[in-house]
């Protein structure tokens, strides 16, 4: 008899032995004999060091990159980020934001990844550098654990090969350095954590410790809400199990069908069955729970973001066969990286005479003969490697069912685990037979990888540099030019992004996208009828509906854009008012849930004086969108139209409930506040100014309100001292200026008033009440009565019964000594004011002064003939804030 004794690798891996009494161990052989795999080290943590020191330096410039591309959704324009949103709504929403039940949602569901974005949020808001940190040290993280891995299959200087592979790699550059790429590698590490406690709970033939099956399980479970394809480890586990640790513990000669078919497959069956079937169920659990949580429905894309998706066959099966081969090529040689695969970039296969075909045979043809290799000679190393480089690639490779883009950098992020343990492992081999010639590849990919990847680095700068990059290597493809022009376009530079909009138009002649920027460029150059022809042609190009064929699956929901912007362009003109209605209500009728539409609706039906109607639009907006602030802030301003004041406040009160920094509610609720006149009040209006001023401080309107709010408190130098800054901020705003004219006067401060009086006239010239204020300083103070005289007969041009400048130019004659000239203004104005007491009173004292003149000589002065005053009229009236829906009114 002899004894068995099993000894257990610290990395998951079992040798077994078989020992005679004496301690002599013996082999059997049953057939050519296989030279022994070398097996696992222990990792050194100096090596890991080295690992974590290169990830610091070739990545340390992503530090130095802001937000682009699909960072501007994920995180700047997500609302699911900010601290006011239920925490809740990041396990309903997608990864973008976007309610996962609605037609329009990307159904990617990545909960825990939106969660370390809210954590970044809480921490310093949108600054890019700290989101850019957080992906770097996980990608340290990822690059620690897959080094532990390889352990597992490869000695400790092959492993760190494959590590060092994995930390440099090109492809990696927009899962890192992209904000969002993070779902990858926070992915990955529970990808990993979840081979590592399985391969802990293979390492013993007769038991398991379920311990670690039990954090396996949960290991896919946090994976997949990381991002979908962690759901993919489970069958890497498999795998594991198969050719791996059962493996282990056969006899070392024979092969794996050798040792199946003989009786090795019971040996098998036990524990390894039960493991194996404990995964497998939870795994199928937990995707059976993805599938309820986007209601069993996939997510809907357009010809544009997948033509092939879009195309029949065999144009359809060629280009996706053909699809992984150029993702391996791009593992391969990482040089013409692009952040965009979409539309045009890769023409699709629409025979088989296609010489692309060649490198689909050939991908295939190399994974069945490595395969079949693994399999006779038993390597760990090559078969882990071919089922990490092709099972994490499966969601994302159209081949089962199509996705949202055609080739997509970031997620071969976990298939490059498979692409360097490989490459490790045909170094090692080379290696040992030439090793200057490995040592000298191995340096040299390392260094052009490095190099790459660091340059690479930059291009995620900003979103000109990224997409500029992507026309570099792409030419065809019109989103790339579209989103040039948008960055120019934000650059202010419209007529660069003028050209760059033509060309995607001339690349894609049907991209309704491109049409609707050409179009919106022109209108910010002025050139409104050719804005109005680029809207109308990409109105064209939108699908007709067919009948019984949805027409939300065929439109994108950004495409139904040309529909507003068409609006918004002719309801410039008051007269065409009815026709923009008309298009929001097209709009409508294509996506009943299409709220910009409802929004921007109810805009033009206040101005169309039907905000009864209005506020009926907007409440069925509410019921597509209850959370959407913009929403709720436009009820308020429709209730102020009706005069609804505490109705009003408590619909903005609402819009910064869901959004505390709602910059318009802010402002105009604060301006109802003061308007209510409580002195609590005015401390929260003050509140929310301030809290604007923080945001924006060059903001004239916030400081002309604050100053508004210093004047209802009784304090005037306050009061100044804002209005002062909003005139300074704003040469020609008009409010501030008045009202700044109008406090200085009234703290008989007069000649410091007349200047921002004629600054006011001078940007302003229509400004009556202005003109009556400077016109009483000529008479009062400065004793200038041309002047006085020509501001009252400018605003008699204007207003022809202006009662107040009638009379002031009545005043005027008076000065003068034209006493008959004043009795007849004077006269002419209590005609058109009987009741105005004062206008009365001034002509009896006219009059008088008439008639002591007659009985005297003509020489005597009119002022000594009464000393009766006749003085220039001026009402000290306060101009209140301008109304929300109102810019700046006199």
């Amino acid at each position: 008899m002899m004894d068995r004794v099993s000894g257990v690798c610290r990395f998951g891996g079992v040798v077994s032995a078989v020992r005679s009494r004496t301690g002599r161990s013996k082999r059997r052989i049953t057939g050519p004999t296989q030279p022994p795999e070398e097996m696992p080290e222990t990792p050194r943590r100096g090596l890991g060091a080295v690992l974590v020191l290169a990830c610091v330096l070739v990545y340390h410039n992503c530090l130095y990159c802001g937000f682009v591309f699909d960072d501007i959704s994920a995180i700047k324009e997500n609302r699911d980020l900010r601290p006011q949103t239920p925490i809740s709504n990041i396990f309903l929403n997608d990864f973008w934001g976007t309610p996962i039940h609605k037609e329009q949602s990307h159904k990617s569901y990545r909960p825990l990844t939106v969660l370390t974005f809210r954590w970044n949020y809480a921490i310093h808001g949108l600054q890019p550098a700290g989101y850019h940190l957080v992906n770097l040290l996980l990608h340290a993280l990822v690059s620690l654990l897959y080094y532990r891995v390889c352990a597992m299959f490869l000695p400790e200087f092959a492993s760190f090969v494959a590590a060092i592979l994995f930390v440099v790699h090109p492809i990696h550059s927009e899962a890192v350095t992209g904000v969002v790429g993070r779902a990858e590698m926070l992915s990955s590490v529970f990808f990993l954590g979840a081979l590592l406690c399985y391969a802990r709970a293979a390492s013993r033939r007769r038991y398991t410790d379920w311990r670690y099956v039990v954090a396996c399980t949960a290991c896919v479970g946090v994976a997949m809400l990381c991002k979908e394809q962690g759901i993919t480890v489970t069958a890497v586990c498999v795998v594991y199990e198969l050719f791996v640790a059962q493996k282990r513990r056969g006899s070392p000669g024979r092969s794996w069908l050798e040792y199946w078919g003989k009786g090795g497959w019971g040996c098998a069956c036990g524990e390894a069955a039960r493991r194996v079937a404990t995964v497998c169920c939870a795994t199928l659990a937990l995707l059976a729970a993805r599938l309820h949580v986007m209601g069993a429905q996939l997510p809907v894309f357009t010809r544009f973001d997948n033509p092939a998706g879009a195309s029949p066959p065999p144009a359809r099966h060629l280009t996706f066969a053909y699809l992984p081969a150029l993702n391996a090529w791009l593992l391969t040689l990482p040089e013409a990286l692009c952040c965009d695969w979409t539309m045009g970039t890769v023409a699709l296969l629409r025979s088989w005479s296609d010489p692309r075909n060649m490198a689909t045979a050939g991908l295939a043809v190399m994974l069945v003969a490595g395969t079949i290799h693994a399999l006779r000679t038993r390597s760990s190393a090559l078969s882990m490697g071919l089922a990490l480089l092709v099972l994490p690639f499966l969601p994302a490779s159209n081949l089962f069912f199509p996705v949202g883009f055609v080739v997509a950098e970031r997620v071969l992020y976990m298939p490059s685990m498979g692409w360097c343990l490989l490459v490790a492992h045909g170094w090692r081999l080379v290696a040992r037979k030439r090793a200057k010639l490995a040592a000298a590849a191995l340096v040299f990919l390392l260094l052009a990888f490095s190099a790459k990847t660091y340059v690479r680095n930059w291009d995620w700068k900003t979103e000109y540099t990224i997409f500029a990059s992507g026309l570099k290597v792409n030419r065809n493809n019109a989103k790339l030019y579209n989103n040039v022009g948008h960055a120019l376009e934000a650059e202010g530079k419209y007529g660069e992004a003028l050209e760059f909009f033509k060309i995607a138009v001339n690349v894609q002649p049907d991209d309704v996208g491109a049409h609707i920027n050409v179009g919106r460029t022109f209108n910010h150059l002025g050139k409104y009828q050719e804005a109005e022809a680029a809207y109308v042609k990409a109105k064209s190009l939108l699908p007709k509906a067919k009948p019984g064929e949805s027409y939300q699956a065929r439109i994108a929901p950004n495409h139904l854009n040309v529909f507003l912007n068409l609006a918004n362009l002719i309801s410039k003109n008051a007269t065409r008012l009815e026709e923009a209605d008309m298009l929001y209500r097209q709009a409508i009728s294509m996506r009943a849930d299409y709220t910009q539409a409802y929004i921007n609706r109810g805009d033009i039906l206040i101005k169309l004086n039907r905000t009864k109607e209005a506020q009926e639009v907007y409440e069925r907006a509410l019921l597509y969108d209850s959370g959407n602030p913009d929403i709720y802030y436009n009820l308020g301003v429709v209730l102020l139209e009706q005069g609804k004041a505490s109705q009003a406040l408590a619909y903005l009160d609402k819009a910064l409930e869901l959004e505390p920094e709602h910059e318009q509610a802010l402002l105009n609720s604060a301006i109802l506040l003061q308007e209510l006149g409580a002195a609590d009040l005015r401390h929260l209006a003050r509140q929310r100014l301030l809290k604007l001023l923080d945001k924006d401080a060059t903001n004239e309107r916030v400081h002309f309100n604050l100053g508004m709010v210093c004047m209802d408190e009784g304090d005037a130098e306050c009061a100044e001292r804002w209005f002062r800054a909003a005139v300074h901020l704003k040469p020609d705003f008009r409010s501030a200026l008045f009202n700044l004219a109008l406090l200085l006067a009234d703290r008989r401060r007069p000649l410091e008033a007349a200047p921002f009086l004629k600054q006011l006239v001078r940007h302003h010239p229509d400004h009556v009440k202005a003109l009556v204020l400077l016109g009483d300083i000529y008479i009062n103070s400065v004793k200038d009565l041309d002047a006085a005289e020509s501001c009252y007969r400018r605003i008699l041009e204007l207003e022809p019964d202006n009662v107040q400048a009638l009379h002031n130019l009545c005043v005027v004659a008076v000065e003068r000594g034209k006493l008959a000239v004043a009795e007849e203004c004077l006269t002419r104005a209590a005609v058109l004011a009987p009741h105005e007491h004062y206008i009365q009173r001034h002509l009896a004292v006219v009059r008088a002064r008439l008639a002591a003149v007659s009985l005297t000589h003509p020489n005597t002065r009119p002022s000594d003939a009464s000393d009766a005053q006749v003085r220039a009229r001026w009402n000290y009236i306060p101009q209140q804030p301008p109304d929300p829906h109102e810019s700046d009114p006199s």
